[in-house]
């Protein structure tokens, strides 16, 4: 069968996606390798709006149990399936029966007349000793979710781009200390630096490179050389969060779309659409996955809300 829209993740933008499309009736299949976003790993959530406090798996479940609930009989859930390649079959008119995308994955494939990619992307990891075996226990990637629980600790922050910078910018309203490291000068914008380098809070320490972190049952401290000293330097923290970027899910789009630099998917902001190589019309993509300024599970949901609606109207458009 040709379904109306294949919906590919199943995030926060993969369920509120689905939700939508159903309330729409559009004849949906939603494919995901699993309903685990990023924020699956945060204890505590305290800015899903709606929820006062959530652990990060608790939001996937309640995710994947409302995108059910409202789609148990227009939306086949595809769960535990990649997503391999979606290629286009053509442009032509879009008449009943008619398909214009195959989604293959490693199970199968599936035609639908429209795609909203919801992939999501994957933390940029520390690749320095000690960093696997303290993850999630000290080892941060979201200043948003997690800041709260580091009230009154010492923190540090890795990464001099805005996005690190932005983490210190949440982090001094909680922390007792906040020391970012860059591997260079710093990438972020002037002005943001400016501003976060006022709040007597923050220290800011350019040309460090993590060497090790260290802990016991939870990071103690973090190790770094300053390599314009050329000594290393061990700085006492509980929390390290680290924003030295992402990469976004987007291997099995090449071909298809124009990716920008960074693997993410280019949209227009105002109704999620992106851009195909030979066409512009049946895809748009919501979340992580694309070159939106912000990305936070709340932003990522309104996207692709926004997105379905579009998409609601160019099928009812032909």
């Amino acid at each position: 069968m040709t379904y109306d829209l294949a919906i590919i993740g199943g995030g926060p933008a993969g369920a509120a996606a689905a939700v939508y499309a159903a309330r729409k009736r559009l004849r949906s299949v939603l494919i995901t390798k699993d309903w685990l976003g990023q924020s699956n790993v945060s204890e505590k959530i305290e800015n899903w709006i709606g929820t006062v406090a959530i652990s990060g798996l608790d939001l996937s479940r309640n995710l994947e149990a409302h995108a059910k609930a409202y789609g148990k009989d227009i939306i086949d859930f595809k769960d535990g399936e990649a997503v391999i390649e979606v290629k286009k079959l053509g442009v032509g008119s879009l008449k009943l029966g008619e398909s214009h995308f195959k989604v293959t994955t490693d199970k199968g494939f599936y035609e639908a007349k429209s795609v909203l990619i919801t992939s999501g992307s994957r933390r940029r990891k520390m690749d320095v000793p000690g960093a696997d075996k303290y993850e999630n226990k000290g080892i941060i990637y979201c200043a948003t979710c997690d800041g709260p629980l580091y009230s009154d600790q010492d923190v540090v922050v890795i990464g001099g781009g805005n996005a690190g910078f932005e983490a210190a910018a949440q982090l001094m309203a909680y922390c007792k200390s906040v020391t970012l490291l860059s591997r260079s000068d710093y990438r972020a914008d002037q002005a943001t630096v400016d501003a976060v380098s006022k709040n007597p809070k923050v220290r800011l320490v350019a040309f460090a490179v993590p060497k090790k972190v260290k802990g016991d049952k939870f990071v103690t401290s973090l190790i770094y050389t300053d390599t314009k000293a050329k000594k290393d330097v061990e700085l006492a923290v509980t929390g390290i969060f680290v924003e030295i970027g992402s990469i976004p899910n987007t291997d099995f789009l090449k071909g298809l779309i124009a990716l920008d630099q960074f693997n993410r998917v280019p949209i227009d902001a105002k109704n999620q659409r992106a851009s195909l190589i030979s066409s512009d019309d049946g895809i748009w993509a919501a979340g992580d996955v694309t070159d939106g300024l912000f990305h936070q599970n709340n932003i990522a949901a309104g996207d692709a809300v926004k997105a379905v609606e579009d998409i609601y109207l160019w099928l009812n458009a032909k």
